[in-house]
């Protein structure tokens, strides 16, 4: 088997480069995207002339302007970030089928197979940059490596607008340094565990065995294992090969009661109804949907997914003349109320989705079974 070439880019502070981009007069002064600092407000992101001060995102918006008082927060304009969002994928469908989207701003390429640059993923890596600073006017930086979670790493790595390339033979000697905090999957709380038991370095981690990390960490200490040697096995996902489909919301203000996570449902559902139309438009295929899921996020990060299997023939009315079946919506609105009360807290995001079944039924008019 060819050893496997992946891409990850990452664009430089998205939200706020687009409003630069449109309104040259933010360039070169602090800004932030995010709710007016007189609310409960939290910022999306900063640009980098903020971050020089410690403003960061998911930031309090109160906060931010108390660390850089000449901060301008502005309000997000989701449509102007789709639009450029979309610009950026028509680059990557030039190099490869195989692109999983992270994010509106983030996604993986899988060019293992791709003739083009000579075959050289480091070189597509950077005609991707240039066509896309050529076609939006924002700067992308990327990561070069054998697999996604080295790759997601090295575009991290020269930021903003760089470059940073893992070849199979410069793995062992690359993780051996790396801040354990680096991991994907490893919070705040978890790196703190770690290091009181003497593992900060993915070097310190190497030195115990799996069933050790297993015993002390669970899934995380199995997942380290392998990352901690620089071994990640998993494939690039594309988008007609997804296993779920969601649509999810941070708010600008936490969202104290449940009553008011349950007023955010229709319009996330809609939301998710417009997806699952453009998916099998795109396709030109129906799959089975086997689970309905509502994920939320709490105001300290802690995050949980309530899911509910139900019997085949409850998701085939799901949709009624472009609106959600009576039944379906109670569905949502009890896993709501159950996501709530595991948390009991303020809520930043919502998220509702779907689980997809992989059998295919080939195309058909969309009827959502």
């Amino acid at each position: 088997m060819s050893q496997r070439k992946i891409i990850h880019i990452d664009m430089d502070c998205f939200y706020a480069a687009v409003e630069m981009r449109d309104d040259p007069s933010l360039r070169g002064i602090p800004i932030a995207i995010g709710g007016p600092p007189n609310s409960r407000s939290v910022l999306c992101t900063s640009n980098y002339e903020a971050r020089k001060f410690g403003v960061r995102a998911a930031m309090p918006s109160g906060l931010a302007m108390m660390k850089c008082p000449k901060l301008l927060i502005l309000p997000p304009n989701f449509k102007k970030y789709k639009e450029a969002s979309e610009a950026i994928h028509e680059v990557f469908a030039k190099y490869t089928d195989l692109v999983e989207p992270l994010s509106l701003d983030e996604a993986f390429l899988d060019v293992t197979d791709t003739e083009l640059c000579q075959r050289s993923a480091t070189l597509m890596a950077k005609e991707i940059q240039q066509n896309i600073f050529n076609k939006t006017g924002l700067t992308a930086s990327a990561g070069v490596a054998p697999n996604k979670f080295l790759a997601k790493i090295a575009s991290d790595w020269r930021k903003p607008s760089g470059l940073f390339v893992i070849t199979p033979a410069d793995i062992d000697e690359f993780v051996k340094d790396l801040d354990i905090k680096k991991i994907p999957g490893i919070g705040k709380v978890s790196a703190e565990k770690l290091n009181q038991l003497g593992i900060k370095t993915c070097l310190d981690a190497q030195a115990w065995s799996y069933e050790k990390l297993e015993m002390c960490f669970g899934k995380m200490g199995r997942g380290l294992y392998d990352k901690c040697r620089g071994i990640d096995h998993r494939e690039v996902v594309p988008d007609y090969d997804r296993k779920s489909l969601s649509v999810e919301h941070t708010f600008l203000e936490d969202i104290p009661f449940v009553n008011g996570c349950l007023d955010q449902i229709p319009d996330l559902s809609k939301e998710l109804l417009r997806r699952l139309k453009n998916y099998q438009n795109k396709h030109g295929t129906e799959k089975k949907i086997s689970k309905a899921f509502i994920k939320m996020k709490f105001h300290d990060f802690q995050t949980v997914t309530v899911e509910k299997k139900r019997e085949d023939e409850f998701y085939k009315e799901l949709w009624l003349d472009n609106e959600l079946s009576d039944e379906f919506s109670k569905h949502l609105e009890d896993l709501t109320k159950i996501a709530y009360e595991r948390g009991n807290r303020a809520v930043r995001l919502i998220g509702v989705g779907v689980r997809l079944d992989h059998q295919d039924f080939g195309p058909k008019q969309l009827k959502l079974i």
